[in-house]
């Protein structure tokens, strides 16, 4: 194995930064939609209902993801909050009833954002200036990004980077530094601040309003958004001001000019020290003027605590800067200044006067903070309470800080305001939540008796019906519905008497980070008979991830496993239909809840017809169905009313089981002579239905819902063409507001809508469009409208798949979108080595899923198996150029006119990604429907798609999800159904002819990259393993407990020395504190097999101040009666502080064969005191093998006691992993590196073979296994893995001490865990298994980082090694990174300034490859024919990696 391929399965989920700000519309855009329909008392209407105002966007990043979100708010008594079914999440807060997240663009980025801040364009309400995001990269990249209407996502709109050669003397010759780079913006958008290198400020010039831009604020319709630019910058060098350790700064309010403040520590000081030195910070303020370079300093405040770390500007009119310590918080403005103590910790700077003192004693190390009100700030804590924060004040002096109990919540990484109602708490060890707030004067509210239910957050019975809905783990502790109270008598501002917040939780993102440890077991639902790929879906990933209260199980499972309710064997399926039939008498049952009437089973020959009701009976002899062949279609008309039934030569119309109309559409071709075109493909919207003919031409079949009858009709635009179409499909724009009416020209949409609301009393006004979307041969793109066929877009090549879809009518010259595409044509036209003329568009689907903001996608499925996949947007491009062009045009012809005002001039489409799906050639046979769409399986929307490879693509937030379904194979037919056993559930036919008819997992949540079950803990997860034998998952778990502080320091004496703790040094008050600390325990849980909350079979309690290190399941060989025994062993080691020897236990458990009484579930066989902590523990041929302290001991084992029979004493310090195969071990040291030992049994010694000399700080290892080659693999604590190979026979090896580097590759997470795995055999293997056994043998490497997201580490032979690489080198060059970011410099080996050694470049990058399949095809072929292979033979060779990796 000498290469390997790194690819992420599972992205990050964890949110390191969030921000808000307008960054795709501008706060003019937003209307506000207060209802017209007030009370009668508009007074007290209006004390606690505020306009929600406008509303900003929502950024966050995790790790290298970012994601830009609009929050959406459903007003109570709109429209669309009335329509919606749905209970919404919260409650009715301030006449809103809820508001989610909406996903507009997600990047993944080839760099960590490092700190992240939006720029400010406009600030005053009815601005039309939009805002721009500021990221910040590891050492000094800064990239500043806007939002581009034009291509519906980010730009670059410039880059600033202070590395290499000539910026080296900013480090000042340091390598290494604390932090990345910290970013800043002026609140009011004039400039930015970023901290780089700890001393080096860059200040970033924002360009002034317009400049640049010629008057284009006033031209209203010309639609082009002005965002906020950087003009230039320069560098402030803070040595020069006297400051020398930087610890935050921040823009403050209220100045005429930008002035930054600057938090810094003149002199540093340590725990030791802190007695006698301990108020060592300071805070400057220096006034920015950009224009003349300079910086001023006008105030500063000294002899801040030690501990201060963060600033808070306060906002405008009070002005002034918050000071945050651990221990106290300190407000400083030009003029005044105050301070609160936060516990008794905080001192005075001399003993004379008192610090106020807080009601509460809390700690605010790492706390997060954001401004609800102008004089109100809520602070969230680390243990996820959430506090607010008071200013006092009269004018723009603050008299004193305010401190209050709130609600507790998630325990944050970011929190941030967005508007003037919601905050969002951002996350990355729970679920991040986006909540709604409301702020009331006291008085008017709590009158009404809401006083006494204050604290009490379990008492409400509605939110908790609602918490079950959500799989969030944060909500129990944060529900709606209590109020908080701050009382506070101001002298002056009488309105700050009493402040009440409510709080409503009303979104949540899940994360399933950080991922500590995970284990693989078995599904409950496994099937046992389960053979190559398909048993993959057996297993699932049960990770520890979270921590505190927010820790959790999280089970991961990569492919979904329907739950089944029945199967039957039904050979030779070629599709299934479900149809409602709504009898005669009209009763109105709720769209959504009917049941399925028949279903509609198509044999190859035959046709079968079931009814749906309590049973499924076959009725196909007693109805009026077309029975004698196949069918290629079926579905309901007329409000479903009736039923059609399409066959290869006709169509029936039925009402319920009686026919009323039959049809036959193959009519007979003057060309073909006698042979008749029959149907090939079917669409159908009601009223229409649209067929495909085998010649390539169209019919539509036209119902008149009067009287329930259907004519066939020819479009006359395709008698006369000789165009050949390649696949069709109608789309219905539903809805009072149809979407695409608002993509046409701006005369024709008011109409529209002006239209839609007249006919309110259900005139088929209300029932929106109907469209046909038809791709030709030639792969060109046309949409039609129904039944005129007059085309209102077209785009000349959807075949290629452009990152953008404009209509072609629409192209401005001054595009150079065709002249690329023109110049690509003849380079591929002189060399073509690969013939394209054979793809085709071999189905489409177009769709718009439920939703009050939904834009509809557009699908399509190529003849070598790629999707496409476009989402619509809108975009009034800059119209005032091309309607010009256009009139002109219409004046010379005056056909156009015409045309012109219908074409939906405004519609655009934009490539979406698919994550996982797998490529699959569609036979050049009948083309059978893969593409099934779904609105409502278990509450869930999408589409299915069948064939050999089936998968899931779930809508969650305008975001597909694409969860493949492995544990049936091929999947033939698919369909939903609705009935009495089976709620909006499901049925699909195998290939192996099985129908089975089943319902999606409901424990499972989907809107993830893989489908997760979270059970929580209420405690920290540490390690997992998993015990086969009997299904149980032993965990070990720590929970905080606060004890009183004298017996914390009693623990911390040695017990054999036997001091007794002198407790006068402690004053009376000090006796009674207490101090948090951790208690471990070994909790076994068990999977319940109804798929509802795991259950915990046992506990086993650590003593105290003892802390469990590792748990694994270990099998010995009892020396006594020679058998094998699986029994539990645990490491653990006594934390007592730095003066006590460290001690650690083994313990040995043995799990009983009863499961029901739960005591007797475990026992103890076995426990043993050793010297140096246990912390790690594995199983050597029936031996055990336990790292304690810096030995590593072979015991045998021999029934009641372990017996030493081997050690080895290198210099590991603590060992952190510790792998074995067969007779080699791996250990991994926390700073140390690698050793690689052997075991041999003969002369019972352990033996050194190789250590890697380099000092490492590993965090996790484990065997690569490829073949007969074995290879180490290691992750370090600078996010990189390190491929290590012992070759003794090497002279560089230093005669086999020394473990070589086969490769290396920088992660950017760190990797916590490995699994190995092996790799599934795939078709290209199998062809050539002649050659050697090795590819069988084939292992890769699963692993989990504290990001929260998982990947994989594969082997790859030589050849597909180099074409990969060769492709990922031009692929640097050929596709536009966004922000900019370089993929090499990002994957390069991070040293943190240690010496090292570059080994060799031998993993290819997965990440950067998947951009392949997103480029155009005719830069796919030309890329291929650069480097000498072709497009079918590299995406071959990542289809295989995909398959091969498809575990789980």
């Amino acid at each position: 194995m000498s290469f390997a391929a790194y690819k992420m399965m599972q992205w990050p989920t964890g949110i390191d930064n969030c921000a808000s700000g307008f960054i795709t519309h501008s706060r003019a855009d937003f209307v506000p939609r207060i209802p017209t329909i007030q009370n009668d008392d508009l007074e007290s209407d209006w004390t606690h209902r505020r306009g929600i105002g406008p509303v900003p966007n929502l950024v966050v990043t995790a790790a290298n993801i970012l994601e830009l979100y609009v929050v959406r708010v459903q007003e109570e008594g709109s429209r669309e909050s009335r329509s919606s079914s749905e209970t919404k999440r919260g409650g009715v807060m301030d006449g809103i009833s809820g508001s989610s997240l909406e996903l507009v663009s997600h990047y993944r980025l080839h760099g960590n954002v490092e700190s992240m801040a939006v720029l400010p364009l406009g600030v005053g309400d009815g601005s039309r200036m939009r805002d721009s995001i500021i990221l910040t990269f590891q050492d000094a990249k800064i990239s500043v990004l806007e939002f581009d209407d034009s291509i519906h996502g980010l730009r670059t709109s410039s880059m600033h980077c202070f590395e290499g050669p000539e910026w080296l003397h900013l480090k000042r010759g340091r390598e290494s530094f604390a932090r990345g780079p910290l970013v800043k913006v002026d609140p009011q958008g004039r400039c930015g601040g970023v901290l780089v290198y700890d001393l080096q400020m860059i200040i970033l010039k924002a360009a002034q309003d317009g400049s640049g831009l010629v008057g284009d604020d006033d031209a209203f319709g010309s639609g082009v958004a002005v965002s906020a630019r950087i003009e230039s910058s320069y560098l402030i060098n803070l040595r020069d001001l006297d400051m020398k350790h930087v610890k935050d700064f921040i823009f403050v309010h209220g100045y005429i000019e930008p002035v930054m403040v600057i938090l810094h520590e003149r002199e540093p000081t340590w725990a030791g020290r802190v007695s006698w030195k301990h108020h060592t910070c300071m805070i400057s303020a220096l006034s920015i003027s950009t224009s003349m370079k300079q910086h001023p300093l006008i105030w500063s405040a000294v002899n801040l605590p030690h501990d201060a770390y963060k600033l808070l500007a306060v906002p405008s009119p009070i002005g002034g800067v918050l000071v945050i310590g651990a221990n106290s918080i300190h407000y400083h403005s030009q003029s005044a200044s105050c301070a609160l103590a936060l516990n008794n910790y905080a001192v005075p700077v001399d003993n004379s006067q008192e610090m106020p003192r807080s009601s509460f004693s809390v700690e605010l190390d790492v706390a997060n903070a954001t401004w609800l009100l102008t004089d109100v700030a809520l602070v969230s804590t680390k243990t996820g309470e959430l506090l607010l924060l008071t200013l006092v004040y009269d004018g723009r002096v603050v008299y004193r800080i305010d401190l209050s109990k709130s609600k507790a919540s998630v325990l944050t990484s970011g929190i941030t305001t967005i508007g003037n109602s919601l905050f969002f708490l951002g996350s990355r060890l729970g679920d991040s939540l986006l909540v709604q707030f409301t702020c009331g004067l006291g008085s008017a509210i709590l009158s009404s008796g809401q006083k006494e239910e204050v604290g009490d957050i379990e008492g409400d019975a509605p939110p908790v019906k609602r918490l079950r809905r959500s799989s969030s783990d944060a909500l129990q502790d944060m529900v709606s519905g209590d109020e908080i109270s701050l009382y506070g008598s101001a002298p002056n501002n009488a309105d700050s008497t009493q402040k009440t917040f409510s709080f409503a939780v009303r979104d949540s993102l899940i994360n399933v980070g950080p991922l500590k440890d995970f284990s693989y077991g078995l599904r409950i639902n496994a099937d046992a008979n389960a053979t190559g790929v398909s048993k993959q879906s057996n297993y699932e990933l049960v990770c520890c991830s979270g921590h505190g209260k927010n820790g959790a199980l999280c089970v991961l499972r990569q492919s979904i496993r329907p739950e089944m309710i029945t199967e039957v064997e039904l050979p030779g399926c070629t599709g299934i239909w479900t149809v409602y039939h709504k009898n005669a008498r009209g009763q109105l049952a709720t769209d959504d809840n009917e049941y399925h009437a028949y279903l509609i089973i198509s044999l190859e020959a035959r046709t079968m017809v079931l009814e749906t009701a309590d049973l499924l009976t076959e009725v196909t002899e007693s109805v009026d169905y077309f029975v004698q062949g196949r069918t290629l279609a079926a579905g309901n008309l007329f409000g479903r009313r009736r039923v059609v039934q399409v066959f290869e030569r006709g169509a029936r119309i039925l009402d319920g089981s009686f026919m009323t109309q039959d049809l036959t559409v193959g009519v007979p071709n003057s060309e073909s002579g006698s042979e008749s075109s029959t149907v090939l493909s079917v669409s159908i919207a009601d009223p229409y239905v649209l067929l495909r003919m085998t010649d390539g031409s169209i019919r539509l079949l036209v119902g008149d819902p009067l009287t329930c009858t259907v004519s066939v009709y020819t479009p006359p635009s395709f008698e006369t063409s000789k165009k050949f179409v390649s696949a069709c499909t109608l789309y219905h724009d539903k809805g009072p507001e149809p979407w695409l009416r608002k993509t046409s020209t701006d005369a024709w949409l008011s109409t529209g809508i002006s239209e839609a609301i007249d006919g309110a009393d259900g005139a088929p006004h209300d029932q929106g469009d109907i469209y046909c979307v038809v791709c030709y041969e030639s792969g060109a793109l046309e949409i039609l409208d129904v039944p005129n066929f007059n085309c209102v877009f077209s785009g000349e090549k959807f075949m290629s798949g452009n990152p953008l879809l404009v209509d072609a009518f629409m192209r401005e010259p001054a595009k150079d979108i065709e002249v690329t595409n023109r110049s690509s044509e003849e380079v591929t036209g002189q060399g073509r080595k690969e013939s394209t003329q054979n793809m085709k568009v071999v189905e489409l689907a177009m769709q718009r899923w439920a939703g009050q903001h939904s834009r509809p996608f557009l699908f399509g499925i190529l003849s070598d198996g790629t999707i496409l996949c476009y989402h619509a947007y809108l975009y009034e491009g800059a119209e005032s150029n091309s309607r010009v062009e256009d009139s002109a045009s219409v004046q010379n012809s005056g056909g156009l006119s015409s045309i012109s005002a219908s074409r939906l001039r405004n519609l655009r489409f934009v490539r979406v990604p698919l994550d996982t799906y797998a490529r699959e050639e569609t036979p050049s046979g009948s083309p059978c429907q893969r593409i099934t769409i779904f609105k409502n399986i278990g509450g869930h929307q999408g589409l299915f798609l069948s064939g050999s490879r089936p998968a899931w693509f779930m809508v969650f937030r305008e975001r597909l999800r694409v969860h493949p379904q492995l544990c049936d194979g091929c999947i033939v037919a698919f369909t939903v159904l609705h009935n009495v056993n089976c709620n909006h559930g499901l049925i699909y036919v195998t290939s192996q002819g099985i129908l089975k008819i089943c319902q999606l997992p409901s424990v499972s949540s989907y809107d993830n990259y893989w489908p997760v079950q979270k059970i929580p803990l209420k405690g920290t997860p540490h390690q997992v393993t998993y015990f086969a034998e009997k299904n149980l998952y032993p965990l070990i778990v720590s929970v905080p407990v606060s004890k009183p502080l004298n017996q914390v320091l009693s623990s911390l004496v040695d017990q054999e020395v036997g001091h007794q703790v002198e407790n006068h040094n402690l004053g009376s008050d000090e006796q009674h504190r207490t101090y948090t600390v951790d208690e471990y325990e070994v909790r076994i849980l068990e999977p319940e097999k109804s798929g509802g909350p795991w259950q915990t079979k046992a506990t086993i309690p650590m003593q105290s101040s003892e802390n469990a290190l590792t748990v694994r399941v270990v099998t010995l060989l009892n020396t006594i009666t020679k058998e094998n025994e699986t029994l539990l062993a645990i490491g653990t080691a006594y934390v007592q502080g730095e003066d006590v020897a460290a001690r650690g236990r083994v313990l040995l458990f043995s799990v009983g064969k009863n499961t029901d009484n739960p005591q007797n579930l475990v026992s103890e066989v076995y426990s043993k005191e050793l010297k140096g902590a246990i912390s790690a523990l594995a199983s050597l041929q029936g031996h055990l093998l336990i790292a304690s302290g810096p030995k590593i001991i072979l015991h045998n084992w021999t029934g009641t006691e372990l017996n030493g029979i081997a050690f080895f004493d290198a210099p590991p310090l603590y060992v952190v992993s510790l792998n074995i195969v067969k007779n080699f071990i791996l250990l991994g040291d926390i700073h140390k590196s690698i050793y690689f030992l052997s075991w041999k049994e003969q002369g019972s010694q352990l033996s050194l073979l190789a250590k890697d000399f380099g000092s490492l700080d590993c965090f996790a290892t484990e065997f690569l296994i490829d073949g007969s080659t074995l290879s180490l693999i290691v992750s370090d604590d600078q996010k990189n893995i390190q491929i290590f190979y012992y070759a003794p026979k090497m002279s560089e090896s230093w005669k086999g001490q020394k473990l070589l580097s086969r490769a290396e590759f920088h992660v950017g997470a760190h990797v916590t865990k490995f699994l190995r795995l092996q790799m599934l055999s795939t078709s290209s293997d199998r062809s050539g298994a002649a050659q050697g056994s090795d590819k069988t043998n084939r292992f890769a490497l699963l692993f989990g980082t504290l990001d929260g997201s998982i990947g994989c580490i594969a082997p790859l032979d030589e050849l597909t090694f180099r074409r990969l690489q060769s492709l990922q080198r031009k692929l640097v060059d050929a596709v536009p990174h966004v922000a900019g970011l370089n993929p090499r410099s990002f994957r390069q080996f991070h040293t943190n300034g240690k010496a090292h050694r570059p080994g060799p470049d031998s993993i290819v990058d997965c990440e950067l490859l998947c951009n392949y399949e997103m480029l155009p095809l005719e830069e796919q072929l030309e890329i291929a024919n650069q480097i000498g292979t072709t497009r079918s033979q590299i995406l071959s060779n990542l289809t295989d990696l995909s398959l091969g990796t498809s575990f789980l």
